[in-house]
């Protein structure tokens, strides 16, 4: 379906600000990247760092109060601009979206066969009823649903969570879109049905060939499904690289404390999971410098805390938001405690 070679999604300087009580809450600031054809990327980053926000943006989503300005351009056509009816010819249809409440999202008062087939019906209005539900029983097949000629006439209520997701997938490839976005579409479920879920977006993507973008705040699930790694803190990108790349020659403090976050196998099971110490700074009263610099046990006075950080390339593919790479790198290697770093 697609040209692997071409440009799927290009974000640049993306900034997204809300007013609240006078004041400016800087949710995304200057963000870039681009997807190409077929390519998986994930977007990481705790609560509040505005992967969301970025999802909303690019589907034309975001309250009207909100200023936006930048450029999001997909498959070369710019989308900031354009009209509601414009945007609503897009979604569904060539860019798609799963959200992280499946529940939420679906109608409890129509079957999944009748919201499956009226994804459809929007973008192609000729269709006959025979075959809109024909085209549903193929899509919850697609996605892993047993029996799916009898499910296609049961409500939401009547699936679990993780099917109800699946539910959500097979809505969001109704048109056989371009490009898919999924805000979070395993947070709320268990282990074993987040593997199940990574493993039929896996699976859609392949069959497919569309560009997926996959937001969580658990870098272990974006290990498991994306090609490349985008990680936010506070509304700016910190760290990009492959997946091997992050987790191997991470770059970022940020990013090691989300690593050092994760349980390990080695670890004792009377020891505390790790923290990163400190909270997210206030979008209304961003810190000057590095906004990771409060909380980061590397960041030195004067260097982190009082300029704009550009964001440096490391090798060909990764680039992180830090001046101190190299002596972080050297600090953490060499196991120096935050009071032994900072004397440094």
């Amino acid at each position: 379906m697609n040209d692997e070679l071409q440009t799927m999604l290009e974000v640049r300087d993306l900034t997204v600000v809300f007013t609240t009580d006078g004041q400016e809450a800087t949710s995304v600031s200057e963000l870039n990247f681009t997807l190409s054809g077929g390519e998986i990327l994930g977007i990481v980053g705790e609560s509040g760092s505005g992967k969301s926000i970025t999802s909303m943006a690019v589907m034309g989503l975001l309250p009207r109060a909100a200023q936006v300005s930048g450029s999001i351009r997909f498959r070369g056509e710019e989308l900031l601009g354009r009209t509601e009816d414009e945007l609503r010819a897009l979604r569904g249809n060539r860019v798609a979206m799963i959200f992280q409440d499946a529940l939420a999202a679906l109608n409890p008062v129509h079957t999944v066969g009748e919201q499956l087939a009226e994804a459809v019906r929007v973008h192609a209005r000729e269709a006959s009823r025979a075959h809109l539900r024909e085209r549903a029983i193929e899509l919850l097949d697609t996605v892993g649903i047993p029996t799916p000629e009898q499910r296609v006439d049961q409500f939401p209520h009547e699936f679990s969570g993780g099917m109800r997701q699946r539910i959500m997938i097979a809505m969001s490839i109704a048109n056989d879109p371009d490009l898919i976005i999924a805000d979070e579409p395993t947070t709320a479920l268990d282990v074993t049905v987040q593997a199940q879920i990574i493993d039929v977006l896996r699976r859609v993507q392949e069959r497919t060939g569309c560009a997926l973008v996959f937001i969580t705040h658990d870098l272990g699930v974006v290990a498991g499904i994306a090609d490349r790694v985008l990680v936010m803190y506070a509304g700016r990108k910190v760290e990009e690289a492959t997946v091997d790349e992050l987790f191997y020659t991470t770059a970022h403090p940020y990013t090691m404390g989300l690593l050092d976050s994760m349980p390990r196998l080695d670890q004792q099971r009377d020891s505390p999971l790790y923290s990163i110490p400190g909270t997210p700074p206030d979008p209304t009263a961003m810190p000057p410098g590095c906004r990771f610099a409060p909380r980061c046990e590397y960041a030195v006075a004067g260097l982190c805390d009082e300029r704009e950080i550009p964001f440096i390339e490391v090798t060909d593919g990764h680039g992180a938001a830090c001046v101190r790479i190299a002596e972080v790198r050297e600090l953490r290697a060499a196991g120096c405690s935050t009071e032994e770093n900072r004397s440094r």
